[in-house]
């Protein structure tokens, strides 16, 4: 089952000691990802904290990225977003649920399993009631893994990082989350960016997430059904309102698992 992401399909990083980037960014995306942690040096993680707290965007449109539960920055980030207005949490490098309870339930969480660890645990993290999305990484996975490379040299990836997208993936469908496919590093790769988000929107993904504005449009493009699909998919739901079972549209033999595709391809249009 894909569970639709309220915020849009594609969400944007911006680093959190960068903030005469952020309300540029939220304008440009479905959502921006204000990101305290890999886009941050250690020593503008102090500030960061502060430029998200002054910030003011609408906070339906925000995620803010804290770092990793066992990192010595987790504690100040907890005590910024207390006083802050954000109440979507993206937990960086999550590797298991009891992490997640440093959190009450006025926050709702985004795991991102990038680690070896975090994708091993994924059916326990997705349990976690706080949790409403997962996401999945694959730089931080290969490294993990002492790994040198995600993707082969063609630029397809490599079977590991294949394994973990698509259990998280599976992992939340199965729990009636939303999942977040992940960023494609090659910002001047726009064919491959849309393949792989064409893919994403295909196997059940919600949103992919990105790193440039310019891979904004590529991904809604990706997202957003094709017309002639569209239409199809509203005819053939119509015709299975009259209809008992099994039935033929368009010399094609239509079922349950077919008007459940149906109507995801519908509810993206919406």
């Amino acid at each position: 089952m894909t569970v639709a992401l309220e915020m849009g399909p594609a969400l944007l990083f911006c680093p959190a000691d960068r903030p005469e980037r952020f309300a540029k960014a939220a304008d440009r995306a479905d959502a921006v990802i204000l990101d305290l942690e890999d886009a941050v040096a250690p020593d503008a993680k102090t500030e960061a904290r502060r430029n998200v707290l002054a910030s003011a965007l609408d906070p339906a449109r925000v995620i803010v990225r804290v770092n990793a539960p066992d990192s010595p920055e987790f504690a100040d980030d907890l005590a910024m977003l207390d006083q802050s207005s954000y109440r979507t949490v993206m937990v960086a490098k999550t590797e298991g649920a009891a992490a997640l309870d440093a959190f009450d339930d006025r926050f709702e969480l985004i795991a991102l399993c990038e680690t070896a660890r975090g994708v091993s645990a994924a059916a326990e993290i997705v349990d976690h009631p706080r949790i409403v999305a997962m996401m999945w990484g694959a730089e931080d996975l290969v490294a993990s893994l002492s790994g040198t490379s995600s993707r082969y040299p063609d630029g397809t990836y490599r079977d590991v990082a294949r394994y973990a997208r698509s259990r998280i993936l599976v992992e939340a469908a199965a729990h009636g989350k939303a999942a977040i496919d992940a960023v494609h590093i090659d910002i001047d790769d726009m064919a491959g960016l849309a393949e792989e988000a064409r893919d994403a929107v295909a196997s059940g993904f919600a949103a992919t997430a990105c790193i440039h504005p310019s891979q904004v449009g590529v991904i809604r493009e990706a997202y957003a059904p094709d017309p002639q699909a569209l239409t199809r998919a509203r005819a053939m739901l119509a015709v299975a309102v009259g209809e008992r079972g099994v039935f033929r549209f368009e010399g094609q033999m239509i079922d349950e698992p077919l008007l459940r595709h149906a109507r995801a391809t519908v509810a993206r249009a919406q």
